[in-house]
């Protein structure tokens, strides 16, 4: 894979509005997912590293050889988008992701391949529009980088966690949601009494100042005891320290928690709260969300969505079975 690709304009002439049910979103107050959520602020503490501690690899043979299945789309659908006709005459598809979250996108230095759940649907993507899940050039962005690398034609697509608000919305396109996260329980894995956010009745429970979190635990647990904390670590050490008896951010962080620290860490009940909804990046007015869109759904109809999130987080993290895809939103 190569990173900084050459820049080229794929641009579309047609516009598309994506309509994102903006009342509904509006109201969401959850910040944006960082797409480093495996690095810094997820990142494990010295006292919860254990000496014998192995993060849940993902099974790259499962992985890879769902990628290699993908469907391949026919000329026609192709040179039916201009952002996709774009790509296939480039012979690339750019693309601005991580290379560092645990169950998103994950680069494994032995092989050089990036694996995760983001990942896994850009591949597929590559592999729609130019029949070859190989043909992409990476670049890695952050959350203050993912719209200019849009805005200035550096990059075809943005996959890294990247959540749908309004303000975006003024400067690039979204096409999905592909994915929606929701808050969730964590607590140690030892802990049988905690099952859901109705046992946190009483119970001291961590959440992150200036997030959504202390507001989502007195919306739907308003007899719990919120404790806040700067930042993630600083709550989980918390949690294992007994100070705090269960920890509520977003499921998806919980997720990486888990995978990174096997044995320790349990999710405790299903994800609660307000949608956080995760769309792929576009141009702003691409034509390109009406052919994004059609390959997602193509995709969760045939189930391959939901294989790549099992492969990807649901065996990794205990899960037994993937949730349902959201509603595309045309």
């Amino acid at each position: 894979m190569k990173n900084d690709a050459t820049k080229r304009t794929p641009f579309a002439t047609r516009r598309q509005a994506l309509s994102l049910g903006v009342g509904g979103f509006a109201a969401l107050a959850l910040a944006a997912c960082s797409p480093d959520d495996a690095s810094s602020s997820n990142g494990a503490s010295s006292s919860d590293a254990s000496a014998d501690a192995t993060p849940v690899a993902i099974d790259a043979t499962a992985y890879d050889s769902l990628i290699a299945s993908g469907a391949v789309a026919d000329d026609a659908t192709v040179q039916a988008s201009s952002w996709a006709k774009a790509i296939k005459d480039a012979g690339s598809f750019r693309v601005g992701t991580t290379r560092t979250s645990t169950l998103f996108s994950l680069l494994n230095e032995t092989d050089g391949k990036l694996r995760g759940f983001d990942a896994g649907l850009s591949q597929l993507l590559a592999r729609y529009i130019l029949g070859d899940e190989s043909k992409i050039e990476v670049t890695q962005v952050t959350s203050d980088t993912r719209e200019s690398v849009l805005t200035n034609g550096q990059v075809d697509a943005v996959f890294a966690t990247y959540s749908i608000t309004d303000a975006r919305k003024k400067l690039i396109s979204f096409a999905g949601p592909y994915y929606t996260s929701q808050q969730g329980i964590l607590v140690k894995a030892d802990n049988t009494d905690i099952n859901g956010v109705d046992d946190l009745k009483g119970k001291n429970v961590a959440a992150q100042s200036g997030s959504t979190g202390p507001g989502v635990v007195a919306e739907f647990a308003p007899e719990a005891k919120v404790q806040e904390f700067s930042t993630d670590e600083e709550a989980r050490t918390a949690l294992e320290q007994g100070r705090v008896d269960a920890y509520i951010i977003d499921i998806t962080l919980h997720y990486g928690s888990v995978a990174k620290n096997p044995g320790k860490y349990r999710i405790a009940g299903d994800p609660f709260g307000p949608d956080d909804p995760y769309g792929i990046g576009l141009p702003l007015d691409s034509d390109g969300v009406a052919f994004v869109n059609a390959f997602l759904k193509k995709v969760e109809d045939e189930g391959t969505w939901a294989k790549l999130w099992q492969i990807a987080i649901g065996d990794r993290t205990g899960v037994a079975s993937a949730p349902e895809a959201p509603a595309i939103q045309a």
